[in-house]
């Protein structure tokens, strides 16, 4: 299959790194042009001088913008003010006792995994409908239907994501835009590598092994036995936001290597 996105031009949230990163990798690969965006200058600089070197010839644009808030949304779409493909990626983690999680944490955990999305997909929509065509990408995650205990607040905001897609598609249904949701399961991000810095030096294990017991550990429903790596989930991206994926909205398009325990 040849993906052709020539001529689009293509926002990934939160795209310095990580899953982030390798999405604007995928789309640049197959001709869009990549606006990278990060919470600083200088990362969002780095971004663009690492793109350069992994997709030689790319034409790609910066933003440094912390989108947890309105303000910071505001000055992305003073600087880009419309876009083809809009990859929901930037998302906040970590795990907190139910009775631990005050209101500012829940606060802050919606206005940046779920409020990000809606007011960026708000503002790019209508001129993607006007087109005729377009692609809304939310980065939900497996647990947003397996819901961890540890994280509830978490799962809350990704199960949001997934309401959010759905209806967002039926909104714009017949107009030649689609807007998914692509859930990950667990991934070898940079996220994931940080955390295991200290556990690969004390036992002399590669970041592929630990994320092997990880899995197995924490998430043994898994078929495959491993974490996905970055580029796996930004196949499943690259994908969904090619003019061959043109049946395929409102779907909820698990990468989870098989966590979550259904047909479905």
């Amino acid at each position: 299959m040849n993906i052709d996105l020539s001529g689009k031009t293509a926002l990934v949230t939160a795209s310095t790194g990580g899953i982030g990163y390798a999405i604007a990798v995928g789309l640049a690969a197959s001709g869009a042009e990549v606006i990278l965006n990060g919470r600083g200058d200088e990362s969002v600089a780095r971004a663009r001088d690492r793109l350069a070197a992994d997709v030689p010839g790319v034409n790609s644009r910066g933003v440094a913008a912390d989108l947890a808030d309105l303000s910071g949304c505001k000055a992305l779409l003073a600087q880009i003010p419309a876009v083809d493909i809009l990859v929901n990626n930037v998302g906040i983690y970590g795990p907190k006792d139910f009775y631990d999680t005050d209101d500012d944490t829940w606060d802050d955990y919606w206005e940046t995994n779920v409020m990000s999305g809606v007011r960026l997909s708000r503002a790019y929509l209508p001129g993607m409908v006007e087109k005729s065509w377009g692609r809304v990408v939310f980065i939900s995650s497996e647990s947003a239907r397996n819901i961890p205990a540890d994280m509830i607040h978490y799962g809350v905001s990704k199960t949001a994501q997934l309401a959010l897609s759905r209806g967002l598609a039926k909104h714009v249904a017949g107009s030649g835009v689609t807007v998914n949701s692509v859930l990950p399961g667990p991934t070898l991000s940079d996220g994931f590598r940080a955390m295991m810095q200290d556990e690969m030096a004390r036992t002399g294990k590669s970041v592929e092994t630990l994320g092997r017991e990880f899995v197995m550990a924490e998430r043994p429903s898994s078929v495959i036995q491993r974490p996905a790596s970055v580029e796996e989930v930004a196949n499943m991206v690259v994908y969904v936001c090619s003019t061959q994926a043109s049946a395929t909205s409102g779907a909820a398009l698990r990468v989870d290597g098989g966590v979550v325990d259904d047909i479905c």
